[in-house]
This record gives C-alpha cells, structure tokens and sequence, in this order.
C-alpha cells in the first residue's frame, strides 16, 4: 500500500504537467484544476493497487484525459438538454423559458462550489449517467460512501437554491 509521504513524492510532482494536459483539452484553467485535484483523489483512492501499476504517470495522464473528455461530453449533453428543454419548447413563453435558464444555471453555479468529491458525483450519476456502483469502482468509495454524498450535495444544492431564491 502507498504511503502519503510515498504518494506525495510521486504523484504530487505530476500537477504542473496533469495541469498544462487538461488545459490544453478544455481551454479553461478552473476546469483543469478541478479534473486534476479529482486526479489526484482518485488515484489516493486507488493508492493500495497503485504499487501494482508500474506507469503512475501514464495512468495519471490517462485519468486526466478520461475526465477532460467527460466534463466536455457533459458540457456539451448540458447545452443540448437546455436547448431541447427549454429554448427550443415553443409552447413556453420567452419569460418562462429565461426563467428555467436562469434556474439551471443558478444549479449549475451551486453545484460547483460543493466540496469535489461531491461535484464528481453528482457529476457522474446525474450528467454522464454512471450507476452507483461504478461511481463507487471509480472513485474507490463503498456505494454507502457514493449514496450518503449523492444524498449530501442533492440537500445542499436544493438549501442553497430555495436560500438563493427567498433572496431575490
């Protein structure tokens, strides 16, 4: 099993070069940080098989990429989704419609600043559409973990959403 202080020596020094990779990929440096910090809580995750994986680096870079893509295919299915929901659904009137815009992106902008593993959760079950128990083979949490933080962000969400509401 990988200690921390083994683990900070040789997964730590890959940031700066994990950083660059995902920016180049999604043009946005917010979101290489973010797919970079859930890089590395993946592989502390995994850090017990991580002995047993001679290419720590090539399976880093490989993680980076697999996340990259998927925030871009959910950013992509996000737009689509708002677009046949709610723009393109001519029985609602234009208020209406930038309404629920509105709303999704006030979600949106709740759900980021949720502590990581719960983004990635979130994330994963409701936007890419991964089951429980692949979301847990993943992130190397127990699907009890996988429930009780799905159950955590979707209450912290709904509080800060209807908070945010009362207030405008």
């Amino acid at each position: 099993m990988m200690e921390q202080e083994q683990f900070k020596r040789e997964i730590l020094p890959l940031r700066g070069k994990l950083i660059f990779y995902a920016q180049q990929l999604l043009n946005d440096k917010s979101d290489a940080e973010d797919v970079i910090q859930e890089v590395f809580l993946k592989l502390w995750y995994m850090r017990e098989d991580l002995n047993r994986d001679h290419n720590i680096p090539a399976l880093s870079f490989k993680m980076t990429k697999h996340l990259c893509f998927n925030l871009l295919k959910g950013s992509q299915r996000k737009k689509e989704d708002l677009n046949e929901n709610i723009i393109v659904n001519e029985t609602l009137s234009p208020d209406y419609q930038l309404e629920q815009k509105d709303e999704v992106e006030q979600v949106m902008s709740i759900i980021n600043r949720l502590p990581s593993l719960q983004q990635v959760m979130l994330r994963m079950k409701h936007v890419d559409g991964y089951e429980i128990e692949e979301i847990a083979g993943i992130t190397g949490s127990t699907p009890e973990a996988v429930r009780m933080n799905l159950s955590r962000a979707r209450k912290r969400v709904k509080e800060l959403f209807f908070r945010k509401d009362v207030h405008r």
